[in-house]
């Protein structure tokens, strides 16, 4: 399978190129900057592209690694021991200005990759911070740039370029920098310009090499697909063969080669994510898959007996209905830190299944509705951990059955893309995201009974207002939270110490970035009044207008 690999440097974009290469049918794999080379070596790209980054490479901290000294040191690039020293990577024999722009990178906190990165043979596109890192590693010079550029810029392009074919020669484009390449590299030359950037696009023909200072990947860029096109096609030499029904097929495949004459069980829990995995697999095996549902009590209100009716009535596939609300509440009674919650759930989940496998004869695996968005949160080998996913981080190391994950390398709306081509329901494939934890991780401090019970009538109501309004699948989600804390109210002339409610609603396309909702007053107005007045323990109710970033979407 052909396949782009995005080398993330910490840019607010980085899932975002992965995301435009998929929608121009190209696989795309986003890999921590730090992968080893091996790595990236073995998944054999077709390309690979180096994201944007807050971080800075200035031409005075590579004048600064020329003279940089044996003291101690954490490195933290690419191919280098972490608890590694200067004194150390020179004493190794890593004596040449590489090893010393690694060091420098070590201690100035900027991400780097090993220069063998460009002897693979596959073109390289770098964007924004790419290309300052082109740049340095090739022994050209970036500086400062002494004024900032930020926002919708015009931009001179060399239309002889392979990257800006069928472009115009000026086009509108998004910059964000404050940093600029002064003095190119070896075999370089200039393919983009504006008026205060003489160097805003570079390439190496021969070595199929590119460099550009602005982002194609955002929509205020918008000859940036036509870009992207350019280097995935023309360059890379990909073709868009990466279908929803290419990705079926090598899926079933793939199945059918793992699981071969045994059987398999698969976490239900009634979502679109886990539904798919499920009728994905069992196009795969047929009868040899059973569906455990752990109803672990932390759905909403009625949700376990909806889902096995719309399950049995839907599928033709073995379903085992288990009830464990008593078994998880009693493991997370006291359990207020979240992490710890997610953990948890994850390992009793695991438990279950384990011990209904024991049940079910030959059973070596278990299939889940992993994503792609789970995999990144749940934090990779260098990345930054958000939280961990109840599938992905909490899952026990101790696990006596082997995982198929069949949707981990797809986003949500490829998931539903993937649910309506293998004939789900509409109803089914629209339906908001709920995370596997449950409510779990919607109140906030410790999970009793009393709190479920709170929380479960508000979070009806509030689903039931955004249908009425004909909201609900404008809305990426929407959901209700109880924080565990009290506050004082009147009612009926008395004095209240209740809990409060929090109403969150965003907007998203994969969950890895998403803006809150502008409700309409009036139906944030019938939420409150109806919560208030019909759930008792209750006495005040406030709406979340936090984005993500810098929140996330659960509260936990």
């Amino acid at each position: 399978m052909e396949n782009i690999i995005v080398l993330d440097f910490g840019g607010q974009y980085s899932q975002l190129i992965a995301r435009r290469v998929r929608d121009l049918r190209v696989y795309s794999e986003l890999l921590p900057y730090d992968t080893p080379i091996e790595i990236i070596k073995s998944k054999k790209p077709s390309g690979i592209i180096f994201s944007g980054s807050p971080s800075s490479i200035s031409a005075k901290e590579v004048d600064y690694a020329q003279t940089a000294n044996n003291s101690g040191t954490e490195v933290v690039s690419a191919g280098i021991n972490r608890s590694a020293t200067k004194k150390e990577m020179l004493a190794a024999g890593k004596e040449s200005l590489m090893a010393k722009k690694e060091v420098l990178a070590a201690e100035k906190k900027s991400p780097v990759v090993s220069s063998e990165i460009f002897k693979l043979g596959v073109p390289v596109l770098g964007i924004c911070y790419g290309m300052h890192l082109i740049t340095y590693l090739l022994d050209g010079k970036v500086t400062s740039s002494g004024s900032n550029e930020y926002g919708r810029t015009e931009i001179s392009l060399n239309r002889e370029s392979p990257l800006f074919e069928g472009l115009k020669e000026a086009e509108i484009c998004w910059m964000s920098h404050r940093d600029s390449v002064s003095v190119l590299p070896e075999n370089f030359k200039i393919i983009a310009s504006t008026t205060s950037l003489p160097i805003a696009g570079l390439e190496n023909s021969r070595d199929k090499i590119f460099g550009i200072q602005f982002h194609p990947e955002v929509v205020h860029t918008p000859s940036g697909m036509h870009i992207l096109e350019n280097f995935l096609f023309n360059i890379c030499g990909c073709s868009p063969l990466w279908t929803m029904m290419s990705i079926i097929e090598n899926q079933v495949s793939i199945i059918k080669d793992t699981v071969k004459n045994g059987n398999v069980i698969c976490g239900l829990s009634g979502g679109v994510d886990s539904t798919v995995a499920a009728l994905l697999v069992h196009k795969a095996v047929g009868k040899k898959l059973t569906c455990i549902f752990v109803d672990h009590g932390l759905l909403r209100l009625d949700e376990g007996r909806q889902v096995e009716k719309t399950f049995k009535k839907n599928f033709k596939i073995n379903l085992i209905h288990i009830k464990a609300k008593e078994r998880f509440l009693s493991e997370l009674k006291g359990v207020t830190d979240p992490e710890k919650k997610r953990k948890i759930i994850g390992k009793e989940f695991i438990r279950v299944f384990e011990e209904e496998a024991k049940k079910i004869k030959d059973v070596d695996y278990l299939v889940q509705g992993t994503l792609y968005s789970d995999v990144i949160e749940s934090g990779t080998r260098d990345a930054a951990k958000i939280k961990s996913h109840h599938n992905v981080g909490g899952l026990p190391a101790d696990m006596k059955i082997k995982l198929i994950e069949p949707l981990r390398q797809l986003f949500k709306d490829e998931v539903r893309k993937m649910g309506i081509e293998l004939g789900l329901a509409e109803d089914i494939v629209r339906r908001q995201p709920f995370p596997g934890p449950g409510l779990a991780i919607r109140i906030i401090g410790e999970v009793t009974e009393e709190r479920l019970d709170i929380l479960q009538a508000a979070d009806r109501i509030v689903i039931e207002e955004i249908k009425s309004a004909g909201l609900y699948e404008k809305i990426w989600q929407s959901f209700a939270v109880l924080p565990a804390i009290k506050s004082v109210g009147v009612m009926g002339d008395e004095r209240t110490y209740a809990y409060p409610i929090a109403i969150r609603a965003v907007t998203s396309e994969d969950a890895m970035t998403a803006d809150w909702v502008k409700l309409p007053y009036e139906v944030l107005e019938k939420m409150s009044r109806r919560i208030i007045n019909e759930v008792e323990g209750v006495n005040r109710v406030v709406y979340d207008i936090s984005s993500k970033p810098p929140s996330t979407i659960e509260w936990e």
